[in-house]
């Protein structure tokens, strides 16, 4: 399984991950995982709903299931009757544009203020923030540099045109 994924060039974290999974599922039926069914399968998913687990924290585990039997095993049929959980539709919480421009206004620093205005323009992650450095900042391109994003994936991100979204009292706010 392990060479299937790094053939796959999975991340080491999603490798670990999807071992640790196919461990686990062997581990608590006591046998081996490919001597395992669809209906073992079943069983640990019911197994796993009843400790409370939500879907963000199931379908990660069948994922790693479907690719060990479909895959690793080559049983595409078994894989595929093994189905993700429907995630509940919740929306993220979304700040009111006066509230935005009350907590940008709030901030005392001009430095710390412009920073939060460029996060916010450039609907950067939290993470994606922390590793911003001012190399990132591509002033005569007009676009901020984002390495090690989401799925170690690179992107840029227009700077002009995400402020220039937003409304007048955000830049308003910033001076």
């Amino acid at each position: 399984m392990i060479e299937d994924m790094t053939i796959r060039n999975m991340s080491p974290s999603t490798q670990k991950g999807y071992t640790c999974a196919v461990a686990n599922f062997s581990a608590f039926h006591g046998r081996s995982p490919d001597k395992l069914t669809f209906e073992d399968v079943r069983t640990y998913r019911l197994h796993l709903i009843s400790r409370g687990l939500k879907p963000n924290s199931i379908n990660p585990i069948m994922g790693a299931l479907r690719f060990f039997y479909g895959t690793t095993l080559g049983l595409k049929e078994v894989s595929e009757h093994i189905p993700y959980a429907r995630r509940a539709d919740i929306l993220p919480a979304v700040m009111a544009p006066d509230d935005v421009v009350r907590f940008l206004k709030a901030v005392p620093d001009l430095k710390m203020r412009t920073l939060f205005i460029a996060i916010y323009a450039a609907g950067l992650r939290v993470s994606e923030a922390v590793k911003l450095t001012a190399r990132d900042i591509d002033s005569a391109r007009m676009v901020i540099i984002i390495r090690q994003a989401k799925g170690a994936q690179g992107s840029l991100c227009h700077v002009v045109g995400a402020i220039a979204r937003h409304p007048a009292r955000l830049l308003e706010a910033g001076a």
